[in-house]
C-alpha cells in the first residue's frame, strides 16, 4: 500500500488543482479577450486524433467554465462547414491558444505568422527542440513533457465523460466468385458501408479471415471468438459473420449478398435469425430498422438465447435447427 505523499497522493492534488486555473493563470489577465483553439486537428494536412479532440474538449470546457468566449479553428477535411483557420479572422481574436501535441514543423510557424497580433499560447505540448521556431514563437508554454521529463498530465484525461457507443464488427467480402451473376457483393457494401459511416459507433475490422504473422488478423478461432464476444454488433454478409456472431451472443445484422438468397439466409432461417436482410432489397431504411432492433434489450436478449443453445447443443445431443 501507498502512503501518505505517495504517487496517489501526488496525482490527486494535480488532478484537483482543475485545469481552468492552468488555463487562468496561462491566458494572463481577467479580460482575456476572444480566444481562438487550435491544435493539429485545425490543420488541413494534420492528423486528428482521438486524444487531440479530447484534448480539445477538456480546454473547451474549462474555458466555459471561466466564461472565456471562445471559438475552435478544425481541419476542413475532418470537419467539413466547421470555422477554419482560413476563415478564422485574425483580428477577431486577442489571443491564440494551442492544444496537445508536438511542437515542432512550418504548420505551426504559419500560425505565427497569420497571427501575428494575437497572444499566442500553447498547453498540454511536447517541447522536442527548445530552439524550434514552433516553440520560440509561443508568448508562454505549459508542456506535458519536454527535453527534461514531464510536466503536465495529458489534457485527454480531463476531457469531460462521453456516453459509450456501441462496438461494432465488420465481416464483409468481395469475394465468392462461385455465385457467378447471382453475385451482389459489391452492391450491398456500396449501401451498408456508407450507412455505417454516419452510424455512432466504434466500428472494428472482423474479418473471420486468419493469419499467422499478421497482427490485423487473428491466428486462431479461439482469438476470434473472443473478439466477437466483445461486440456489441456485428455487421456481415458472411456465413460465419453471422453463426459466430449468435454462437457469441452478439447480434447480428446480416446481409445475403446472393441473389435469391443462399447460404447466409439458410443458416438465420435454421437459428430462426431475423435480422438478414435480402441483397436485391437492401436499404438504408432497413439496415436503420433491424440496426434499432439489434441494439436493443430485445436484439442483446435474443442472441444470447442462441447462444445458450448452441452451447447446449455443444455440451449433448441436440436439435440440428433451433427454436424460438
Amino acid at each position: 500500500m501507498t502512503g501518505p505523499g505517495g504517487p496517489e497522493d501526488v496525482l490527486a492534488s494535480a488532478l484537483r488543482s482543475g485545469l481552468p486555473s492552468l488555463l487562468e493563470g496561462l491566458l494572463g489577465s481577467r479580460d482575456h479577450g476572444r480566444v481562438l483553439v487550435t491544435g493539429w486537428f485545425s490543420f488541413l494536412d494534420g492528423e486528428v486524433t482521438a486524444g487531440d479532440v479530447l484534448a480539445q474538449r477538456a480546454v473547451a470546457a474549462a474555458l466555459e467554465r471561466l466564461h472565456v468566449v471562445h471559438d475552435t479553428a478544425w481541419s476542413p477535411g475532418f470537419a467539413p462547414g466547421a470555422l477554419t483557420l482560413d476563415t478564422a479572422v485574425p483580428s477577431d481574436y486577442r489571443q491564440l491558444l494551442f492544444v496537445c501535441g508536438p511542437l515542432h514543423g512550418e504548420q505551426i510557424a504559419s500560425l505565427h505568422q497569420r497571427y501575428a497580433s494575437c497572444r499566442r499560447v500553447a498547453v498540454g505540448v511536447s517541447v522536442v527542440e527548445r530552439d524550434d521556431a514552433a516553440v520560440g514563437g509561443f508568448d508562454r508554454i505549459l508542456e506535458r513533457d519536454g527535453p527534461d521529463g514531464g510536466h503536465l498530465l495529458d489534457l485527454a484525461t480531463a476531457a469531460p465523460a462521453t456516453l459509450p457507443t456501441p462496438v461494432v464488427g465488420v465481416a464483409l467480402t468481395h469475394g465468392q466468385g462461385e455465385y457467378r451473376d447471382r453475385r451482389l457483393h459489391d452492391e450491398v457494401a456500396a449501401t451498408v458501408l456508407p450507412w455505417l459511416v454516419g452510424k455512432n459507433c466504434a466500428r472494428i475490422d472482423a474479418d473471420t479471415r486468419l493469419a499467422y504473422g499478421d497482427w490485423r488478423h487473428c491466428a486462431t478461432p479461439d482469438q476470434y471468438l473472443s473478439l466477437l464476444g466483445r461486440l456489441d454488433l456485428v455487421i456481415t454478409d458472411r456465413l460465419h459473420g453471422l453463426v459466430l456472431a449468435l454462437r457469441a451472443g452478439v447480434p447480428a445484422l446480416a446481409v445475403d449478398p446472393v441473389r435469391g438468397g443462399a447460404k447466409v439466409t439458410a443458416q438465420a432461417r435454421l437459428l430462426h435469425w431475423p435480422a438478414v436482410l435480402p441483397g436485391e432489397s437492401v436499404s438504408v431504411q432497413l439496415l436503420d430498422r433491424w440496426w434499432d432492433w439489434c441494439c436493443s434489450s430485445d436484439g442483446t436478449a435474443a442472441a444470447r438465447r442462441r447462444s445458450d443453445l448452441l452451447r447446449a447443443a455443444r455440451e449433448g445431443p441436440g436439435p440440428s435447427v433451433l427454436s424460438q
